[in-house]
């Protein structure tokens, strides 16, 4: 069998890269003096507290573009034009996006779309990055994203230790402009005194176990955090009592504030691009595979006809090859009853309930060892950490909606601006959004909407999430901030 690259796109650059716009009519361009009102919000000193998402990270890394077409940077623009002052991001030193301790790299560059084997891939932009994490950034900053931080870490001292990167108990972006190496991300937030804020967070304390195909631990019922792993799932209820901290906190001088809630993974490119039976094969090829599983479905068989599995489990875990080009991904599922006492390991294939997760297209396809009858996802099965798998799903559907409900009810409960993220994302990923009739989707790299980590928005996605604050301030708070203009903002990088 022949190595195959799977890459599920067709790509139709029109109109991605810069929104633009001509007129040929005649008309008076003199500019027109406007003034807008804060309503009953002051946006004089601005903070944001979050994550990636918050600090602009885009396409698998932080960049000074990102940055600068961070929401909160393009909220704090339109904040100017109503009282609001001066917003100072912790910058990187260049669009790279890598980073470095004392020279040697410790975060990857950002990804761009390759065309050098003709078809389209994202892979790292070449460089070598000018941010080394031990050039410590002085001063205050009011956008207080750190990517990677999950709800419990905003209040942990030392998460901007130099001196915790190596055991893993700090965060490199925060170690970059933490006060002190004892500061605390809230603490620095609210250092500043701040006016108004926005605080959208959570999203880390699920997805990580998502990206990770459930590779992780579901943390209900332990209310420890220290004990988590990075992809473990947070327990609601410390998520519920940190949150309350939070904006107990947030709104302690008097300051207003916008939240967000916590988007649905199936409005996320990362898993719903790469399809669950993605396998070309002729006649012969699947015929030599249904031979090799012929004793696994057999032993399948037999223990359905002595009552020890259901004829419904047996269906589900019989490997089954055919001619054509949609043969489902082998895999191996922990959830399946566990047959090892018959010498049968827990093998099925992927039905179209399963979620591909972005990263398995790197290895789909691929021979083990040089051994081209060993190939992953098809002779040999793919692990846990590349399929979310029906199960793990509800583990995050569970966790998610007790996040949402907790940021819900708080957000009214201190009267602060709340933004329905997750349903403005499920629209976008099912095509009923467009742009001055330009289209805006979760396609990857040609929808517009997110940028080519899968995860995170383009530029234009994150101006489509600042109207959303924007709209939500303005009937809060009584506002009248003007939105901008997505179409102003590049949807996908190609340098």
């Amino acid at each position: 069998m022949t190595r195959n690259k799977y890459m599920y796109m067709a790509l139709a650059f029109c109109g991605l890269f810069v929104g633009c716009s001509s007129d040929d009519d005649m008309v008076d361009d003199t500019p027109q003096s406007v003034e807008y009102s804060s309503g009953s919000a002051d946006f004089s000193t601005y903070v944001a507290v979050g994550n990636s998402l918050t600090a602009g990270y885009g396409d698998a890394a932080l960049s000074i573009q990102g940055q600068e077409d961070s929401y909160p940077n393009i909220m704090a623009q339109q904040f100017a034009l109503a009282g609001g002052g001066e917003f100072n991001q912790p910058l990187m030193n260049d669009n790279l996006g890598g980073m470095t301790y004392m020279g040697i790299p410790i975060l990857d560059n950002r990804l761009i779309l390759s065309f050098a084997t003709g078809s389209p891939a994202p892979v790292a932009v070449e460089g070598v990055p000018a941010t080394d994490v031990t050039n410590v950034l002085s001063g205050s900053f009011n956008n207080m994203g750190v990517p990677g931080a999950k709800i419990f870490h905003l209040g942990v001292e030392g998460y901007g230790n130099l001196s915790g990167l190596l055991n893993g108990s700090a965060n490199p972006y925060f170690a970059r402009f933490a006060s002190s190496p004892s500061a605390t991300v809230i603490g620095d937030a609210m250092a500043q005194n701040p006016s108004f804020f926005s605080l959208w967070i959570g999203n880390n304390d699920v997805l990580a176990y998502a990206m990770a195909g459930g590779d992780g631990a579901d943390q209900t019922g332990n209310l420890n955090p220290a004990t988590y792993g990075f992809n473990d799932v947070t327990d609601p209820n410390v998520f519920a009592s940190v949150y309350s901290t939070l904006l107990q906190t947030l709104t302690s001088g008097g300051a207003k504030g916008i939240v967000a809630n916590i988007p649905d993974i199936n409005s996320l490119p990362y898993f719903t691009t790469v399809p669950y039976n993605p396998i070309p094969l002729d006649a012969a090829t699947a015929a030599q595979l249904n031979a090799a599983f012929a004793q696994y479905n057999g032993g399948l068989a037999q223990l359905a006809s002595l009552g020890a599995i259901t004829e419904a489990e047996k269906d589900k875990r019989t490997i089954y090859f055919e001619e054509g080009m949609a043969n489902r991904l082998l895999i191996v599922d922990e959830d399946l009853t566990d047959l090892s006492a018959y010498s049968l390991p827990n093998y099925r294939q992927t039905t179209s309930d399963d979620l591909i997760v972005f990263t398995a297209q790197t290895i789909i396809g691929t021979s083990v060892g040089g051994d081209p009858t060993m190939v992953n996802g098809v002779s040999v099965p793919l692990a846990d950490e590349w399929v979310l798998t029906p199960e793990e799903q509800q583990v995050v559907t569970t966790a998610r909606t007790a996040y949402n409900t907790t940021i819900t009810a708080l957000a009214s409960q201190y009267g602060l601006g709340f933004v329905d993220v997750a349903a403005a994302l499920d629209l976008v990923s099912e095509g009923n959004v467009t742009l001055s009739g330009t289209s805006f989707t979760s396609d990857y790299a040609t929808g517009g909407a997110f940028s080519l980590d899968g995860v995170h928005p383009s530029a234009r996605g994150y101006a489509y999430i600042a109207n959303l604050f924007i709209t939500e301030i303005n009937e809060t708070y009584g506002s009248d901030l003007p939105m901008v203009d997505p179409l102003d903002y590049t949807a996908l990088y190609l340098e």
